[in-house]
């Protein structure tokens, strides 16, 4: 049974290999290669196989137990599967004959037979013999495997006959063949397979193996396999054909030739070899060590295979010619490397061609090596060559070793570098020679393209010599010099033209007559005539001056850093700091504040590194301020700190104040929400009212790099936190400074704190006078133009070198401080020091007791800011004329300066003024006394200027209302909502028009009740049913009452006397309507766009009125009606309007004129303007039509009072310069009156121009090609989708989408961020709808082209006047075919887009014509130049609207929509009368909208324009 269970032992054969043995006598030299047989086959991996088998043995190892003093090896055995996957096991044993190496005759054996007697044997047997591996195992066999023969005996069942076919070794092939034949007989009376085994096939003998072949033949059953034990061919397949012989069942295997089973073999080897290379080049580190990387191989089959077949000799061989590969390649990029930057090396030790041009290379050599950068180019190496040296592993190290230079490599490098110095010197001069042939060529414009240049100069030698892209880059810079030139005179004759810009006060916007007047002046100039090429960049840069006099900052002051503004302060905080101790403390109060306990609130260490800086400036915490010591607590709150200030508020430390310090928006918004925190929890928890009114100090930390483009944006949003905070602002101060924070800084803040303080304590009183917050006597103002040839210095020091000169308040960085005798008393005179752009802010808001006005004798554009500003100060108010120039000689020398010093001097002696000069090769006149006179003619008039200042402010105030917008000192909500629009107030403005700094006059709390009307003056704040925050100063939006679609007209100049009539008579039909003065149609008649209110602007505004600008519809349930700028409560028995009562008692009272009425000079300048602009009219009409204007014959906005040169409309009670004539007016009437009877048509006179590119920025995004934005795969530009995603999720029922303006900064910020970021979310940013609208509009008006082309605008112009609608639809739409494939894709988005907007019409207000009118100019783009476009506008808009209305037909197959939308505005019909719609201002900034300029209106009916 157990026998059963036994698995069946393979079967066991014993192979006997033998051949030609014996001494060397008889087998030569070599052996017939039995052991390399045997060994190839026992063990086939390449490294077990062994190519050296000795039989010359030491009668030891004859006797060891290996060889057991027997003539024949014991191999082993080898398990083997057949084909049929039967296995058989195989002991191979070897006949042999071992030599004495002492007598070289065969060992005595116990089996004293020859070879061939013994060899035949089928029975052996030798006890404990070990198993053969290769000779170095004799004598040392415990080092080895050892395995015995099995019991000491084995039966052979086969022979394998090994002959030797290669050429031998003193051998020959016949003797061998004859020992052979004989062994063969020997054998084959064993009975046992034999087969015979062609040994060395590798090294074959032709002929030999021919003859062991015919040999073989001649025997019955002998078998020859072909081998070669080197390249293991053949090796197995001997052995198996034998086991078959002794085995029938097995099969049969195939014999097959050397050669072709060398291929074979070879293949696989190859195919190894192959796969471990590419294993071995993934090593690429050159350092890398074989034991290394085998470890890491040794387990992967492409390794194994080749070890196996080719043995880790080779692979090791193979690895370590890929590791020189390696080396060798890292040497030669190195010295590739060193090569190329030799040039630069030599550039920069070699650069003066006039030492190096006759040098050799050695001699440059050692020029090089005395050099002081020798060392910082090249490296001296210890040993050489450098790359046999540890020098090529330091890649970090790019110096070039110096024995590299000896190379030929490297000496060539010197002679190129020779020559091209010679031929870049030639090439510079060649440069500069053609340079000064363009500056020679007169008629070369800015602007000129090169073509239109080149054949002027194609036979220059300088031209010929240089190439092509050189005379470019020449005339490109030439080009640059001029244009640059021209532009910086064109912007001198902006400023010389001030008057014409100045005469609007800062929250005006210019309009198209305006704008016409502008141009009808400076097209005079030749230097407006400069840039006629230059067009765009010419309206650019009048835009950009436009809008910086509307919002005059010294950030955005046009003169840069030469700013006066900038340049005072720093004089300023230089020259005083020194004063410091003498400062008026203005906390001199709080002198029993002894300690300061502040906590500092950042994000990221921001806190820390405040508070570090703080201790830094204190000694012992103690710090020095204002003439007192401090102590100061700090505890610094970071945002990972788990507690709330709140909660670090105990009895011992209670805080006075708070600093909240940022550089990013991240932190800003940090501070904003842990403030929110704090303020809450102390209304709901403590309900401590110091606490609710914990003081905070925004800081502005430095951001290290002054060219941060980050730098406005954070000082705008921290502006704008600090004004809902009502808390101070410590804004980064002008210069470079080092560090985050400076001591300027920290004292302004803890000025601040201490302020605070007094106000919660109630230290001061809370009403001061003016006095007490003042303390100066006398307030001065002293104006400087920015970029004036002259040094702040010069102006200053008369004040400066006084010793009675000392700081001014805190916070006041522009003003000091005089203590001068006037008089028979010590007066305090304030200076402020200010740039005109920041004074006109001061002489409208103000208490001013003097002007000290500088100009420039040097500059006209000086004059002529001086004008502008002088023009509009009253005539109350003393004036120094101060003109600086070089010396007195000047005067006689230049006649320009005489002129002007003379028209300075004629200005001064007309208006009563003082004039003096400064000059700054004089002492004398920078002593105080020069201004002596002028303090006491101030001081003489002092209680007249404060009276006539109060009067007005007491007539400003006649009918305040409730206050709207509480300006508590401290502890304002954070709820507080700011309007959106650009335009709307965020009280304070982030940037005050005269610097952040310069405060003359804190702001009463009872002020904060008024706002500014158009020309700056205050008026009263009446609050609505609503009490809505945007109706503040925002004349376009106000929210309680649905605004109309603005359609503006241009060029309307008077109405009709039977137009008024008219009105008058359809005022009347309605009797429910006649309080209001609001035309209307009857109810039915009144579409959609009805609701939106009438702009009144069209009756003379009368200071005192609140500034609104829009009339309410319908006057039911008593709502209030604001009707021409009075308030009329719809009410029984109320009267109408009380317009006239108080026009007459404002007309009781006299008021002072402006200086323009006192000086001819100045008069005449402002009417010189006029009349160039309205030269078809006399002096005399142009009076008449501004008087008009004051009795309601004229719309105001269409000739806006504020954009006269003269200002006629103020009155003329007080003017001198203007007279009244009643019959002259009534003629001039008639005149126009017939005018407009004759002309049924509009007169379209004003020029509009293109709008110009509207960011300041750089962008890679904005203002790109369409195409350079857009891929297959995304047709429509990122940006588009956002905006579009945004308003679609968010805003789409917004009122007035499209139309009403988004906040300007808000717009810009949304397109830097998305510059930055492509991934930005819209939502994170916290902007309104109306501000995405607003940037998704200006992404389509900064495109280069226009979304439709110009080349289809004529197409789609004929195409719109076919009659028939089908016709015309159809033809529109093949026109739409012809768009460019991604102008096709982006348009048909938009449209569709605007089609799902005007759906929410019904809350949102925008038809498909409101929509049309917003965007038809930024879609096509319309050439406002051309004078024939003007008269097609209307149709250009209505195909705008056809697209949006017929979208679904466009675009995607739909059917055509029968009627039009039902809201869509119709044409007014021929029997209703309507006043003329005003002219919508200009938005500035952003840069001019001409949608907002050109007529949208068809002919009137009524013939009144």
């Amino acid at each position: 049974m157990m026998a059963k269970n036994k698995e069946p032992r393979p079967p066991s054969y014993a192979v006997s290999v033998v051949g030609l043995s014996g001494t060397e006598k008889d087998k030569g030299n070599c052996g017939v290669g039995k052991s390399c047989l045997c060994n190839r086959f026992v063990r086939s991996k390449a490294d077990e196989y062994y190519p050296e088998h000795t039989s010359v043995l030491s009668t030891i190892d004859f006797g060891g137990r290996v060889v057991n003093n027997d003539h024949f090896l014991y191999w082993g055995d080898v398990t083997q599967s057949g084909e049929d996957g039967i296995e058989c096991r195989i002991h191979v044993i070897e006949q042999t004959e071992f030599i004495d190496d002492q007598t070289f005759l065969p060992h005595r054996s116990t089996n004293l037979q020859p070879y061939i007697k013994r060899a035949a044997a089928s029975k052996l047997q030798s006890a404990e013999k070990l198993m053969y591996i290769c000779t170095d195992q004799l004598g040392l066999e415990q080092d080895f495997e050892q395995k015995q023969m099995p019991e000491g005996k084995l039966s052979i069942d086969g022979f394998l006959l090994c002959i030797d076919v290669s050429q031998g070794c003193n051998r020959k092939f016949d003797d061998q063949l004859k020992f052979v034949n004989n062994l063969y007989i020997q054998l084959s009376k064993s009975k046992k397979p034999i087969i015979i085994a062609a040994t060395k096939c590798d090294e074959c003998v032709d002929h030999y193996l021919r003859e062991v072949q015919a040999f073989a033949s001649n025997k019955k059953n002998l078998v020859v396999v072909e081998t070669s034990a080197r390249f293991n061919v053949n090796v197995e397949t001997c052995f198996t054909a034998l086991v078959q012989m002794m085995d029938k069942t097995r099969g049969k295997p195939k014999i097959i030739p050397y050669l072709d089973a060398y291929k074979t073999q070879r293949q696989l080897v190859v195919t190894a070899t192959d796969k471990f290379e590419k294993l071995v080049q993934t090593v690429r580190d050159y350092h890398a060590t074989w034991k290394t990387v085998s470890n890491k191989l040794k387990n992967h089959p492409d390794y194994e295979e080749y070890i196996n077949l080719e043995g880790t000799k080779k692979a090791k061989n193979t690895f370590s010619k890929h590791i020189e590969q390696l080396k060798q390649e890292h040497i030669r990029k190195r010295k590739e490397e060193y090569i190329n930057a030799l040039p630069r090396a030599l550039n920069t030790l070699l650069s003066n061609l006039d030492e190096i041009e006759h040098l050799s290379w050695s001699e440059a050599l050692k020029l090089m090596e005395k050099r002081p950068d020798f060392q910082s180019c090249f490296v001296v190496l210890e040993k050489t060559p450098w790359d046999e040296t540890d020098h090529i592993d330091k890649v970090n190290d790019r110096r070039i070793p110096f024995d590299l230079l000896t190379t030929l490599e490297a000496e060539k490098v010197y002679q190129n570098h020779v020559q091209h110095l010679i031929s870049e010197k030639r090439r510079v001069e060649m440069k500069e020679k053609f340079k000064k042939t363009l500056e020679k060529i007169q008629f070369i414009s800015p602007g000129q393209p090169w073509e239109e240049v080149i054949c002027f100069v194609v036979e220059d030698e300088a031209f010929k010599y240089i190439t092509d892209a050189d005379s470019k880059e020449v005339y490109g810079r030439h080009q640059r010099e001029i244009v640059e030139k021209a532009k910086e005179e064109f912007q001198e004759m902006l400023f010389e033209h001030s008057e014409l810009f100045y005469d609007l006060d800062l929250n005006a916007t210019p309009s198209s007559d305006k704008m016409s007047e502008i141009h009808a002046v400076l097209s005079e100039e030749p230097r407006y005539k400069a840039l006629q090429k230059l067009a765009p960049d010419r309206e650019s840069l009048l835009l950009k001056h436009i809008g910086f006099v509307y919002h005059p900052t010294k950030e955005t002051c046009l003169s840069g850093q030469n700013c006066m503004d900038i340049k005072v302060e720093q004089l300023l905080a230089n020259s005083l700091l020194q004063l410091d101790h003498g400062r008026s403390n203005l906390y001199h109060d709080s002198a029993n504040i002894d300690k300061v306990n502040l906590f500092i609130l950042g994000k990221d260490g921001l806190a820390q590194e405040l508070a570090n800086e703080i201790r830094t400036q204190s000694t012992d915490d103690e710090y020095a301020l204002d003439g007192k010591i401090y102590e100061l607590d700090l505890r610094p709150v970071d945002a990972k700190s788990p507690y709330l200030l709140t909660q670090l508020w105990t009895s011992a430390f209670k805080p006075h104040g708070c600093f909240c310090v940022f550089n990013s928006i991240e932190s800003l918004n940090f501070i904003g929400e842990c403030i929110a925190k704090i303020r809450a929890e102390a209304s709901q928890i403590r309900r401590d009212k110091y606490m609710a009114n914990l003081p905070f100090t925004l800081i502005l930390a430095n951001q290290r790099d002054s060219v941060s483009k980050n730098l406005p944006i954070l000082r705008h949003q921290g502006q704008q936190l600090a004004n809902k905070l009502q808390c101070p602002f410590v804004d980064v101060p002008a210069g470079t400074y080092p560090r985050k924070f400076n001591e300027t800084q920290i004292k302004q803040a803890l000025r601040g704190v201490l302020e605070a303080v007094k106000h919660n304590f109630d230290v001061v009183s809370p009403v001061p006078t003016i006095k007490d917050l003042s303390e100066a006597d006398l307030r001065i103002v002293m104006c400087a133009m920015c970029g004036d040839p002259f040094s702040v210095d010069l102006i200053l020091s008369p004040f400066l070198d006084s010793h009675s000169c000392s700081a001014a308040q805190a916070g006041q960085n522009n003003s000091l401080m005089l203590d001068k005798i006037i008089g028979e008393k010590r007066r305090r005179i304030q200076i402020t020091i200010l740039s005109y752009h920041s004074s006109i802010g001061v002489r409208k808001d103000e208490l001013v007791h003097g002007y000290i006005l500088v100009y420039s004798a040097k500059r006209k554009a000086s004059m002529g800011m001086l004008r502008a500003f002088l023009s509009e100060v009253q005539d109350t108010i003393p004036v120094q004329l101060v003109a600086v120039t070089d010396s007195q000689a000047d005067f006689f020398e230049n006649e320009a300066i005489k002129e002007l010093m003379t028209e300075g001097e004629h200005i001064a002696t007309e208006i009563t003024a003082k004039f003096t000069a400064l000059y700054s090769l004089s002492q004398y006149h920078r002593q105080t006394e020069v201004f002596t006179l002028f303090f006491s003619d101030v001081l003489e008039k002092k209680n007249m200027i404060e009276s006539s200042y109060m009067s007005d402010s007491t007539r400003e105030t006649t009918h305040t209302s409730e206050d709207v917008f509480p300006r508590s000192p401290r502890g304002s909500s954070l709820d507080y909502n700011y309007p959106d629009s650009e335009d709307d107030t965020e009280g304070p403005p982030p940037y005050s028009p005269i610097g952040d700094d310069v405060r003359l006059l804190p702001a009463p709390s009872d002020r904060s009740k008024y706002r500014l009307d158009l020309e700056g003056n205050e008026y009263p704040i009446h609050s609505t049913p609503l009490n809505c925050h945007d109706h503040e100063r925002n004349h376009k939006v106000p929210p309680p009452i649905k605004p109309k679609p603005l359609v503006p007209r241009t060029n309307v100049k008077k109405l009709d006397p039977n137009l008024l009539k008219t009105i008058e008579a359809g005022i009347g039909k309605n009797p429910r309507k006649q309080p209001s003065r609001v035309p209307a149609a009857p109810p039915e008649d009144i579409d959609q766009s009805d609701n939106y209110a009438e702009p009144i602007d069209t009756i003379f505004k009368h200071k005192g009125f609140a500034d609104d600008i829009y009339a309410v519809p319908d006057d039911s349930q008593n709502r209030i009606i604001k009707v021409r700028n009075s308030v009329v409560i719809n009410t029984q028995g109320e009267e109408e309007n009380g317009f006239s009562d108080r026009i007459s008692k404002s007309h009781g009272e006299r008021r002072p004129s402006k200086y323009k009425y006192k000086s001819k000079t100045l008069f005449s300048k402002a009417k010189s303007y006029y009349r160039r602009t309205h030269s078809d009219a006399s002096d005399d009409e142009a009076f008449t039509t501004s008087k008009t204007k004051r009795k309601g014959r004229h719309r105001g906005s269409e000739e806006d009072p504020l954009l006269s040169p003269v200002e006629t409309w103020k009155g003329g009670i007080d003017n001198p310069a203007i007279t009244s004539d009643q019959e002259l007016d009534d003629k001039k009437m008639k005149k126009k009156t017939q005018k407009v009877k004759e002309d049924k048509k509009p007169k379209k006179k004003t020029k509009t121009f293109n709008p110009p590119i509207r960011r300041n920025w750089e962008s890679n995004y904005f203002g790109m090609p369409l195409q350079d934005l857009v891929t297959p795969e995304k047709p429509i530009p990122l940006f588009v989708e956002k905006c579009v995603q945004f308003i679609e999720d968010t805003g789409l029922c917004t009122e007035g989408l499209y139309r009403v303006s988004g906040n300007k900064t808000d717009q810009d910020n949304i397109q830097k961020q998305f510059d930055q970021d492509h991934n930005i979310s819209l939502e994170s940013m916290g902007v309104t709808v109306n501000a995405v609208a607003g940037a998704l509009k200006a992404f389509f008006a900064d495109l280069p082209d226009p979304l439709i082309p110009y080349s289809l605008h004529q197409e789609l112009l004929e195409t719109s006047k076919i009659m028939d609608k089908t016709e015309r639809l159809h033809e529109l739409k093949e026109i739409v075919k012809k768009f460019h494939p991604v102008n096709y894709d982006v348009f048909k988005y938009v449209i569709t887009h605007l089609n799902r907007v005007s759906q929410q019409y019904k809350t949102n207000f925008m038809t498909a014509d409101n929509l049309s009118i917003c965007f038809w100019p930024t879609l096509m783009r319309p050439d406002f130049e051309n004078r024939e476009f003007l008269s097609t506008t209307k149709i250009h808009q209505s195909v705008i609207e056809t697209f949006i209305q017929q979208c679904q037909f466009f675009f995607y197959n739909g059917e055509i929509v029968e009627a039009p939308n039902p809201v869509a505005c119709q044409p007014p019909p021929s029997n209703t009368v309507q006043m003329v719609e005003p002219m919508v201002p200009l938005q500035l900034p952003p840069p001019l909208q001409p949608q907002l300029i050109q007529s949208q209106l068809p002919a009137d009916p009524l013939g009144i324009i």
